[in-house]
């Protein structure tokens, strides 16, 4: 059977040529039975009821409607720290630029390139752009994921005093962290401290204008912020503010509106964040590899909808799986079915994550279209797929 996919934007063919010879590139979303996305907004999109998956070629998923896909069993995935680098390299340059003004440098230099003194009149200009040096100040990173490690790596290597705040910091993230990173309980210790800095959060109701007037209060005096997450992560109006009374020295920010390009003090660049080469190529073959293991074994890697589960390659007879509501009392059905079809299970795994689970079931007997039916006229069971 061939596996239609959709690209809603142009994917790097190094991720195309992954997909085997069971899958089908197809021009119309309704075909699809996979999508590959990177910023296309798919919110007023009709999703067709055989949608098997997204995939999200990036880090950030607010253009995909997650519960929309979530109530159909369309397992969202996206693609974390395949575009870090990318990030985290513009990161600190933008640092770098932000403490000795260097375009405004290069751009006196432009204003008086028909000047014929220019190298002694430049002897006197350069002191306006001088700026300071980053070594020994602190920088304050707020979302240590998988971003915000490599950026906390690099600017203690860099001699920078280094503190991160993050509630859900994983051991992953932890483990690679340098030990001379301070973690602290709250951004508000952040604000207190530190020279500059750097948001790496996604974009949530928690967190949409968590950059405002009360923020920016707690802050040290021509503090350096810089946003490579989303613009509405900052209060614009209490910016703007923040910046002419002097409180934010300096703007960093990557997504350029009608309010950022008009602020003052403010460094803007066009969305570059994971604009590279081989951020893009890692990001279309993590997003391949992630859908083939999904459509071809069931398992799920970096979902932003449902419960990651891996129950590896199928070696047993049959392999069938459940996406369902996370209610009481499922597993119990679900056995009890296997049980009543006289269907061995040598293997289960069920994870779950808020209103939604998701089981992997390998069996030891060919799964018969009965037990398909039987499972689908469940209570709550949303999707089943035999997938051998």
């Amino acid at each position: 059977m061939s596996i239609k996919v959709n690209c809603l934007n142009p994917i790097a063919s190094c991720g195309l040529e992954m997909l085997s010879d069971d899958y089908q590139i197809v021009d119309d979303v309704k075909e699809a039975d996979a999508i590959l996305v990177r910023s296309a907004v798919m919110h007023d999109m009709e999703l067709s009821d055989n949608l098997l998956a997204v995939a999200r070629a990036g880090a950030g998923y607010n253009n995909i409607p997650l519960d929309k896909c979530a109530e159909k069993g369309t397992v969202v995935f996206n693609t974390p720290g395949a575009n870090a680098n990318a990030v985290k390299e513009l990161v600190i340059a933008s640092m770098l630029l932000a403490a000795r003004d260097i375009t405004g440098g290069i751009q006196w230099c432009k204003d008086n390139k028909d000047n014929a003194n220019i190298a002694a009149d430049a002897e006197k200009a350069k002191k306006a752009y001088a700026g300071t040096e980053i070594k020994g100040k602190k920088l304050g990173i707020i979302g240590v994921g998988a971003i915000g490690v490599l950026v906390a790596n690099a600017a203690n290597r860099l001699g920078m005093d280094v503190y991160g705040c993050d509630p859900y910091l994983s051991v992953e993230n932890a483990l690679n962290m340098s030990r001379d990173v301070t973690m602290v309980k709250s951004n508000d210790e952040l604000f207190e401290m530190c020279d500059y800095l750097t948001v790496h959060v996604p974009l949530l109701d928690s967190t949409k204008g968590m950059f405002n007037k009360e923020a920016f209060d707690k802050m040290k005096d021509g503090v350096v912020l810089l946003n490579f997450s989303r613009d509405s992560l900052v209060n614009e109006d209490d910016m703007r503010a923040a910046l002419e009374s002097g409180k934010v020295g300096r703007y960093v920010v990557d997504f350029p509106n009608p309010t950022t390009v008009n602020l003052p003090n403010t460094m803007v660049t066009p969305h570059l964040g994971a604009s590279t080469q081989e951020s893009e190529d890692n990001c279309a073959k993590m997003a391949v590899s992630q859908i083939r293991d999904f459509i071809e074994n069931g398992n799920i890697r970096n979902s932003v909808n449902y419960p990651n589960c891996d129950a590896g390659v199928c070696s047993t007879e049959g392999r069938i799986t459940v996406a369902h509501k996370n209610v009481p009392n499922m597993l119990t059905q679900f056995t009890g079915l296997f049980a009543k079809d006289n269907v061995n299970i040598e293997n289960m795994v069920n994870k779950s994550r808020g209103d939604y689970a998701y089981t992997i079931f390998d069996v030891c007997s060919e799964i018969k279209e009965k037990v398909v039916k039987d499972l689908e006229a469940i209570n709550g069971v949303i999707r089943v797929r035999v997938i051998k």
